[in-house]
């Protein structure tokens, strides 16, 4: 009996294994593609939306991948084209969910609930389960959640750090979970000349320099979503002249990387490289 066990465990292993190899992955989430790429399963990828690519992740750029359009305007011929298994989107592309489910079976790989770092390691966890890849996430989170304990108990607390991001020109409050959930930095309390301003579900607070100046941060770390998107960069001298014209000559001002921040964030490769720029830049 013991050797048609082994035989029958062998053969549902090698059926396990041609499934996951099969699989044919069309991603609207950079988040989720930069984890399938540290997870070594890039053959697993068949579209992408090249539109904007973070640096690190061009790679992808290339004709053996589909461009599926642009992150808010899928392009559904295309996805049906590179023919999937599975389709994965965020809230992004919430919107065209139902003509997703058409093509293929879907995933949304938003990063959701009130523990981020929790989020973070189910949604690697899963994608590392249609992979067939499970030990090898599993090694990479252990080695993930190490630096980032080691980074935590390295930080000096006393620093006051304010997250803003910047579109058009306008500045507004980003309560940041890297930099505060994860990193666990504080959160800083605003003044009563700051309001936030409903529209929808979304809550966003705006923040001119002068009330930057009540805040007094020693530290202003800005996520550019215009540079992020291929619109103009926020100027880094003009921000840094109107901190002292708005009286806190002092704080440091650090532009963090755009599309690291704004497009591909939530995945193994660029949670790591988000810490490690907080912390230099702290």
């Amino acid at each position: 009996m013991k050797p048609k066990v082994l035989v029958t465990t062998l053969l549902v292993t090698a059926v396990s294994s041609v499934a996951h190899a099969q699989e044919r992955i069309a991603t609207f989430d950079l988040g989720s593609l930069d984890t399938l790429d540290a997870l070594g399963v890039s053959d697993q990828i068949v579209g992408i939306p090249k539109q904007i690519l973070p640096d690190y992740l061009s790679t992808y750029n290339d004709d053996a991948y589909t461009d599926l359009g642009g992150l808010r305007s899928p392009d559904l011929e295309a996805v049906a084209t590179s023919e999937p298994s599975l389709i994965l989107y965020t809230g992004r592309q919430g919107e065209w969910e139902a003509e997703f489910e058409e093509i293929a079976p879907v995933l949304n790989t938003s990063l959701q609930g009130d523990d981020y770092l929790v989020a973070f390691d189910d949604n690697v966890r899963q994608l590392a389960s249609h992979a067939g890849v499970e030990e090898r996430a599993e090694e990479a989170l252990k080695e993930l959640h190490a630096d980032i304990e080691n980074h935590r108990q390295a930080l000096d607390e006393a620093l006051r750090v304010l997250v803003v991001t910047s579109n058009d020109g306008n500045l507004g409050l980003n309560t940041h979970p890297v930099v505060h959930d994860v990193l666990g930095i504080n959160t800083l309390e605003m003044p009563d000349s700051v309001t936030s301003i409903t529209r929808g579900s979304r809550t966003f607070t705006p923040l001119t320099m002068d009330a930057i100046g009540e805040i007094q941060p020693d530290v202003l770390l800005v996520v550019d979503r215009s540079a992020a998107i291929g619109n103009e960069a926020a100027d880094s001298d003009a921000l840094t002249q109107a901190l002292a014209d708005a009286g806190t000559p002092d704080t440091r001002l650090v532009v963090l990387t755009p599309a690291l921040w704004y497009l591909s964030g939530g995945g193994l490769q660029s949670l790591k490289l988000q810490v490690d720029e907080v912390v230099e830049a702290l």
